[in-house]
Order: C-alpha cells, then sequence, then structure tokens
C-alpha cells in the first residue's frame, strides 16, 4: 500500500483531570453516535486534561456537543497518515516538512501489527495549507481505502 494523507478537523475540550473523565466523554460519544478517527488525552497542567477529538463527521460531534452542553475548541487542523510499515516509514514526511521550513508540533503513531501503521501529525495554524500542498493530502473521505468504520447514525423522519 502506498502512503496515503488526509487531512482532517479535530476539536478539543478541556477537563479536569480525574479518574472518568475520558470515559465519561466517550460514552456521551457513543450514545450521540460520533464515530472517531481518532482520539488523544494529554495533560495541560496539575489538574486538566485537554482531550482531541478527532470525528469522522465534524457536523455530528458539534450537534452533540450543542445538544449536550460539551464546550468545544476547534476546529483544528491535523494530518492522518498510513501506510505500509516498514523502517524509516515517516522519514519522507518529515524530510519534505522539514526542507520547507515547517515545524510538525505534536505526533503520534501506532503500528497495527498487520505490517501497516497510523500517524496523527499536526503543524501550527499558519503552515497548515502549505503543509497540505506539499504532503498531497487528501480530506477525509466516509470510508478510506482499507478502513472499516460502521457509521450507525439514526434520523427522524419528518412528518408531512
Amino acid at each position: 500500500m502506498a502512503v496515503k494523507i488526509y487531512s482532517t478537523a479535530y476539536y478539543y475540550t478541556t477537563v479536569r483531570d480525574v479518574p472518568g473523565e475520558a470515559c465519561r466523554l466517550l460514552e456521551r460519544l457513543a450514545d450521540e453516535h460520533v464515530n472517531l478517527l481518532a482520539f488523544n488525552a494529554l495533560p495541560i497542567g496539575p489538574d486538566e486534561t485537554r482531550m482531541m477529538i478527532y470525528p469522522l463527521n465534524p457536523v455530528w460531534l458539534t450537534e452533540m456537543a450543542r445538544k449536550t452542553g460539551l464546550r468545544l475548541d476547534g476546529p483544528h487542523h491535523a494530518f492522518i497518515v498510513h501506510g505500509d510499515d516498514e523502517l524509516g516509514a515517516l522519514v519522507d514526511i518529515h524530510q519534505n516538512l522539514c526542507d520547507s521550513d515547517i515545524n510538525v508540533t505534536n505526533s503520534s503513531g501506532i503500528s497495527d501489527g498487520k505490517g501497516g501503521y497510523r500517524y496523527i501529525l499536526h503543524v501550527v495554524p499558519e503552515d497548515y495549507e502549505r503543509a497540505e500542498k506539499i504532503l498531497g493530502a487528501d480530506h477525509v473521505p466516509a470510508h478510506w481505502d482499507n478502513f472499516q468504520l460502521k457509521v450507525p447514525r439514526h434520523f427522524q423522519q419528518i412528518q408531512l
């Protein structure tokens, strides 16, 4: 598989750093049928955690936030990369950004254990559009190649 790079929107919310906060947020998202491409939580101080939510459909997330009172900051932008897991798989991506004087401000990745990997990377907002062109990123489609995701969403029928 060739490397595929997608641009995606993400949002974050800041919560108290106590046991169960991530569980409660993920439960709310599931209850409202908000499917996630990724989720990440990072401590940002002694008593707070930032939870970053990468939704498959940002509209569903913002609807849920409005409905439930969840305070979101965003949309912000990131890149999701996936490809074959091989030695140096991320070097070309980082070298292209480095050659263009674009700094990767945050990143995280994981091997899928089956010969592939997924990787999320962030750049400063001012460099995002330039990075998108340099990386040849596509916008996240409803279904990625080799990426299966059930998308249950219940719609109410309008009675006329």
